[in-house]
């Protein structure tokens, strides 16, 4: 794929972030489909709309790539939260790549379109963002790429732990913070669901997008993080999954903290930041 790239310095107020590091902080952003090329369109003709956290009304997909000095042998693509509506890229993108980038390993945060009800669209996006980072592993540096979802994020990093096509669009794990797995009406996240499927899907729909149900023994390993006083998405989500990973004998680890609601992602006002921020970097090890 011929690419075209900006390099800048990401703005310091996406990027506040508690560890100190001796690494450049440089941003490399590249379309995610050349020539905007889709397969898929969302309709959106009118321009995007950056916020201080977040991005809305996207139309055309983005994937930004922060690279270590020295690569441990991991990427990490970044599927932020919003509800398939808006992509809250800084606390739950852009702000984790010191943090990963101290552990040698590479982050990519993408941007991807608004689905306005067809699915499609944003399976399309992570599918193709899991291509280009196979791509481009030798360049790199890395020979694993997982894939890390928030929220609404989680459904989509779950959904291409459930529904890839090929070798290149599995990912080798999922790290998935207080996710939204299911389709079900009684512990979805309605907003995500009818963003994501339309307002009135069929039964057979919400089954197959309902990722609990679309484990198999071949399903990556998983990292699952969520508060127990989340009141925008049950820790049920988390639970199921985590039962339909483990009763297909997949790896996962899982971990309920006691308060912290909802979409703390890389902020430092959750209190179990400094936890889950440490688990995480032991569970990666152990993929190394």
């Amino acid at each position: 794929m011929k690419l075209k790239k900006s390099i800048f310095l990401v703005v310091a107020c996406l990027l506040t972030c508690s560890v100190a590091s001796a690494q450049k902080l440089y941003a490399q952003e590249y379309p995610l489909w050349e020539g905007d090329k889709a397969p898929t369109s969302n309709g959106i003709t009118t321009p995007e709309v950056r916020y201080v956290d977040h991005v809305d009304n996207v139309s055309k997909a983005t994937i930004t790539l922060y690279v270590p000095e020295k690569s441990c042998g991991i990427a990490v693509l970044a599927c932020p939260g919003g509800a398939y509506e808006n992509v809250w890229d800084a606390h739950e993108g852009h702000q984790m790549a010191w943090y990963y980038m101290n552990q040698g390993i590479t982050l990519a945060v993408l941007k991807y379109r608004k689905p306005c009800g067809q699915r499609q669209i944003v399976i399309d996006d992570v599918q193709q963002a899991m291509r280009f980072m196979r791509a481009h592993a030798q360049e790199w540096g890395y020979t694993k790429v997982g894939v890390q979802g928030c929220s609404a994020g989680g459904h989509l990093a779950s959904t291409a732990a459930t529904h890839y096509v090929d070798a290149a669009t599995r990912p080798d794990f999922q790290i998935l913070l207080y996710p939204v797995i299911t389709m079900d009406k009684s512990f979805t996240h309605m907003q995500t669901r009818e963003n994501f499927l339309g307002k009135n899907p069929s039964q057979e729909l919400v089954d197959m997008f309902s990722n609990e149900k679309q484990v198999t023994a071949d399903t990556p390993p998983a990292f699952i993080a969520h508060s127990s006083d989340d009141v925008a998405v049950s820790t049920r989500n988390s639970l199921d999954y985590y039962a339909a990973l483990q009763s297909k004998g997949v790896s996962a680890s899982l971990h309920i903290y006691p308060t912290g609601n909802h979409g703390w992602g890389f902020r430092d006002d959750f209190i179990y930041k400094p936890q889950w921020t440490a688990e995480l970097a032991q569970w990666l090890r152990t993929l190394l």
